[in-house]
């Protein structure tokens, strides 16, 4: 393996850059969450288009994270980054000008493009950028001031969604994109794979079609059926282009993923753990917005307070270091069911102490998230880039980053369609089940003398979905944590040597 980066001078300032680029990506998602139930409203959407509105944007990011990692480190990471800011600015510029949820949806598609060029370059340069000694102060940082986006994002929706059109939540990303443009060109120095000329431009193709088809199945399946010709084909296609990218991936001599990174068993339980942690926390979280405001009734900007302390105890644990100091003293694996095990008593938290309009309740679950999240992340981030050559950053933040939006999608689309089914059950006898495509609606259908009954129902559905997060969440935690365990120990949970990153041979013609 090559020589860790030398310290540079500036590190601290190109950090701050990255933190910056980063910034954009989680302001965009987290201002959009508390907006969703004024895109219902204001444009008409239904939950199945809301559920595109972020969708669109999971599909389009796990489709091209593999390949902008692979584009990254062959082409260099700065140019790739700075594509992707232009990209996304340019995607809030067409959100913001959106009058249709189509066209909404349209735009959000093209943010997801922009935000994989980031997203798959971001940790990458982390890497390269400091050494091994550095690096988990510098990922404690950019989690922190990732994590201030969370905290910052509602509130600032909330703000512009009391003052402002639904648009405006999208205008707000254009100064930061400008911003970022300017001070990436400046500041960020390029780096690529001295390796990497030759481009795998099927291996490519391949990933983005597999998984594209295997996303948009996971986002249809609850609309159309999961048994539906039109949730399976595009998932047998899915399967079929991931399977020929796999075989691909281990004949071409010049791969865009090395297939030899999972026969590290690190690396298989951070990203293991990591898909169902993604789960249940993007499911649940998309259920915790319409929590607030449909069930206990705040506006978007009461809401979006209300969301910030789970992001302010995240930037408070990383960066005053505290979280860092707590979990260096504990072994990875511990490090990483512990963090876990807080997070998935968190959404219990919510979902139990919160249902009966309890703040308290939800504000125990945000600070026990944030803790959690703050004690996981860093140690589970760090397991996946030290498993990897240094020269492959880029594509295996592509891959961390496709696995969370998989578990993303899946978590929202599964969680999602566990609450309207729940809910259609729960509707007074007489209504129709289509009623239950929205709270709203059902309200609208139902009239005064059964809108508690039907807000009753759908509170009950909103616990069952959040607990499965939950549970989704401690499961995944549970797994990374014995899988990097065994590999520490030497014992691989499916027999045999377990190489290490510097064992890890590039993979050849076969």
């Amino acid at each position: 393996m090559p020589a860790p980066a030398e310290r540079r001078a500036d590190r601290w300032l190109i950090l701050a850059v990255i933190c910056l680029v980063q910034l954009v990506v989680i302001l965009d998602n987290t201002v959009l969450n508390v907006a969703v139930p004024s895109l219902t409203k204001q444009l008409g959407a239904t939950t199945a288009q809301t559920q595109w509105v972020i969708g669109a944007y999971s599909l389009a990011q796990a489709g091209m994270l593999i390949a902008a990692g692979g584009l990254a480190d062959r082409y260099g990471r700065k140019l790739v980054q700075m594509i992707g800011l232009g990209l996304f600015g340019l995607g809030s510029l067409g959100g913001a000008l959106a009058s249709t949820p189509g066209e909404l949806i349209a735009a959000r598609f093209g943010m997801g493009v922009g935000g994989s060029l980031l997203l798959a370059t971001t940790i990458a340069l982390v890497v390269r950028t400091f050494d091994a000694e550095e690096q988990p102060k510098a990922m404690g940082a950019a989690m922190g001031v990732g994590s201030l986006g969370f905290a910052l994002g509602p509130i600032i929706g909330g703000a512009l969604l009391a003052h402002f059109w639904w648009g405006s939540v999208f205008v707000v990303n254009l100064p930061i994109c400008v911003i970022g443009l300017l001070a990436v060109a400046r500041y960020v120095p390029e780096s690529k794979d001295p390796q990497g000329e030759r481009p795998d431009l099927l291996g490519a193709l391949l990933s983005i079609v597999g998984l594209v088809s295997v996303v948009y199945a996971i986002i249809q399946g609850p609309g159309y059926g999961w048994t539906s010709g039109r949730t399976l084909v595009p998932g047998a296609i899915g399967v079929v282009f991931v399977a020929l990218f796999v075989l691909w991936e281990r004949r071409t001599p010049h791969p865009l993923l090395d297939m030899s990174f999972f026969r590290n068993a690190r690396f298989r339980g951070a990203i293991s753990g990591g898909v169902l942690v993604s789960f249940g926390m993007g499911g649940s979280l998309f259920l915790l917005t319409e929590h607030l405001q449909f069930v206990l009734g705040y506006g978007p900007l009461e809401a979006g307070l209300r969301t910030a302390p789970m992001a302010l105890t995240i930037v408070l644990l990383n960066l005053t270091g505290t979280g860092m100091r707590v979990t260096a003293k504990l072994p990875g694996p511990v490090a990483i069911a512990s963090g876990l095990s807080l997070m998935a008593g968190g959404l219990a938290a919510i979902a139990v102490l919160g249902r009966h309009g309890e703040y308290l309740g939800i504000l125990l679950g945000l600070v026990l998230m944030g803790a959690g999240v703050a004690c996981a992340q860093p140690a589970m981030a760090g397991a996946v880039m030290s498993s990897i050559p240094p020269e492959k950053a880029g594509v295996g933040s592509g891959l961390m980053g496709t696995l969370s939006e998989l578990g993303n999608s899946l978590g929202v689309a599964v969680l999602g369609a566990v609450l309207t089914a729940g809910f259609a059950a729960s509707l007074p006898h007489g209504m129709p089940k289509d009623a239950a495509r929205s709270l709203p609606e059902a309200l609208a259908t139902a009239g005064p003398d059964r809108a508690h009954q039907v807000a009753n129902g759908f509170a009950d559905s909103l616990t069952s979905a959040q607990l499965i997060g939950a549970v989704a969440v401690l499961l995944g935690g549970l797994l990374a944590a014995w899988l990097i365990g065994r590999a520490i120990t030497g014992t691989p949970a499916g027999g045999g040597s377990v190489p290490g990153p510097a064992e890890s041979e590039p993979a050849t013609a076969v």
